[in-house]
């Protein structure tokens, strides 16, 4: 399956432009020919359950190990032919923070302005600018050892933001935050792609966290994609959406239920359940049949499948949404 996300254009840039990849462990295969296509300045989000490629694909696209075969370009450079190049507009932030306890937030940031060959005087403006931008400057001096884990998660990308990538890889970013945390992160993602164009490529089995960041998801399972579309399309790809409609009466009730005699209907809670694919045109049919009869409802929901229903069903043999402790490993 290819996978092209829903606001690329002919003419639009694309970040990652990657066909057949595959790689196998021995007997074990891990990835079994992906295609990817991501336009510039857009969060793309690669769910799959433990086990179906996601960290090998980042690893693959981030230069860290070849694929077997297969064929990628990042911003540009050919994977194969050019990974120095890659490695110099790429960031990469792993689920586990990489910052060294021992330092401080502004040491941190400081060696890896060194690693990144930038000037002293160079790393020391990146450095102080990226503690401004993350809220970290009153903690500038103290050891990251006494950090609380979103401090150390900020600190992290803001390490991985010091040679201004303009693809950068997320595996897990907020794996074990608090949600208020979680959502601080969130913002700071957004904010890379809407205000300085950044790609993001990014991996996570917080589904909500797919839900509220990604421009375009696609679905791993066993080394394949399954799927791909926004999280609408996805949504409205698996069934149990519906149209629930109380009523104050079960005269009411009684009359509804002749108008749509396919749906659920619960006598004490004075309720119809319609199934409905969650679009306009479905909603305003039913209105207009209830409208076109007389008959008043107390109140209408919709109702539409999640991410989670997306997880579960196009994931085979996943059993259940994934917990985001398992070891990376296991990814491979």
């Amino acid at each position: 399956m290819s996978v092209t996300t829903a606001t690329s254009s002919p003419t639009r840039t694309l970040a990652i432009d990657a066909s057949g990849l595959a790689k196998s462990y021995g007997d074990k295969v891990v990835l079994d020919g992906v295609d990817l296509s991501i336009p510039e300045g857009t969060v793309f989000s690669l769910l799959g359950p433990n086990g179906a490629g996601k960290t090998t694909t980042v690893q693959i696209l981030s230069t860290l190990i070849p694929a077997d075969r297969g064929t990628a370009r990042i911003a540009g450079h050919d994977l194969a032919d050019d990974a120095d190049a890659i490695r110099d507009v790429i960031g990469v932030t792993g689920q586990f923070a990489a910052v060294d306890g021992l330092l401080n937030a502004e040491e941190n940031l400081r060696l890896m302005a060194d690693l990144n060959h930038l000037s002293r005087a160079e790393g020391r403006r990146r450095a102080d600018e990226l503690l401004a931008r993350f809220d970290l400057t009153e903690a500038a001096r103290k050891p990251v050892v006494t950090f609380s884990g979103g401090m150390r998660r900020k600190l992290d990308l803001a390490m991985t933001l010091v040679g201004n990538p303009r693809v950068i890889f997320l595996d897990e970013p907020t794996t074990g935050l608090d949600p208020r945390s979680r959502r601080t992160m969130w913002e700071m993602i957004r904010g890379l792609v809407d205000d300085q164009g950044v790609t993001i490529f990014l991996t996570t089995q917080y589904l909500e966290e797919a839900d509220e960041l990604a421009d375009s998801i696609a679905v791993l399972d066993g080394g394949r994609l399954v799927a791909h579309g926004t999280a609408e399309e996805l949504k409205q790809r698996i069934p149990g959406g519906h149209i629930r409609l109380q009523f104050d009466s079960a005269a009411q009730l009684q009359g509804a239920f002749h108008l749509f005699p396919a749906a659920g209907r619960d006598d004490e809670a004075l309720t119809l359940q319609i199934p409905s694919d969650g679009s306009i045109a479905t909603l305003r049919a039913v209105l207009d049949v209830l409208d076109g009869n007389r008959v008043q409802a107390r109140s209408l929901t919709v109702h539409t499948p999640d991410l989670d229903d997306v997880f579960l069903t196009l994931t085979a043999g996943a059993g259940s949404v994934p917990t985001p402790d398992v070891p990376k490993e296991n990814d491979r």
